[in-house]
């Protein structure tokens, strides 16, 4: 729920208010990074594709409908942004020569090897590890979940399921 500060914040800056803007920027700055960061494995694509929300979300602000949906519009921008941006690397991937060690499947043939929580998401589809992170990580609602991405609320409940049901497989906690 948004506040009533936060609301008249975010109605300034749609009216143009530079300066609602980056406050707008500084209270949403980490949750964005954090769930691109999650999506990305990559610490300079997620800062890049936070600097990149945040202009779209400058130019685009006029058409949120809704001050009150600020969260989810933001962090829909961010996921919209990650899977292009994950696309591209799938795109970039199939031209190269040589593979790329996100491509390949880096488990030991050691079954006591165990594998940290960052390893294990990275493995995790982009549907699952988007739910996943919504949810378990940033603390949004099912109901929430499925207006950001824009799916049913069923898929994202299956989708938080499957994902949970993987990452417990990669951490070794499921045969």
């Amino acid at each position: 729920m948004v506040d009533e500060e936060l609301y008249q914040i975010i109605h300034r800056a749609k009216r143009g208010d530079r300066e609602a803007f980056a406050d707008l920027v500084k209270r949403y700055k980490g949750h964005v990074y954090r769930f691109a960061v999650g999506m990305l494995r990559d610490r300079m694509d997620a800062e890049d594709v936070s600097q990149e929300t945040f202009v779209k979300a400058f130019y685009s602000l006029s058409s949120l409908d809704n001050e009150y949906a600020f969260s989810s519009w933001i962090i829909r921008i961010v996921s919209n942004l990650c899977k292009d941006r994950l696309k591209k690397r799938g795109n970039e991937q199939r031209f190269r020569d040589e593979p790329d060690e996100s491509v390949i499947d880096r488990r030991s043939t050691d079954p006591s090897e165990t594998w940290s929580l960052e390893d294990a998401l990275s493995r995790l589809s982009v549907d699952h590890r988007e739910v996943l992170l919504l949810h378990d990580v940033q603390g949004y609602r099912y109901e929430e979940i499925a207006d950001m991405v824009e799916v049913p609320l069923g898929t994202v409940k299956s989708r938080l399921f499957a994902a949970r049901m993987a990452l417990r497989k990669e951490l070794g906690k499921v045969d």
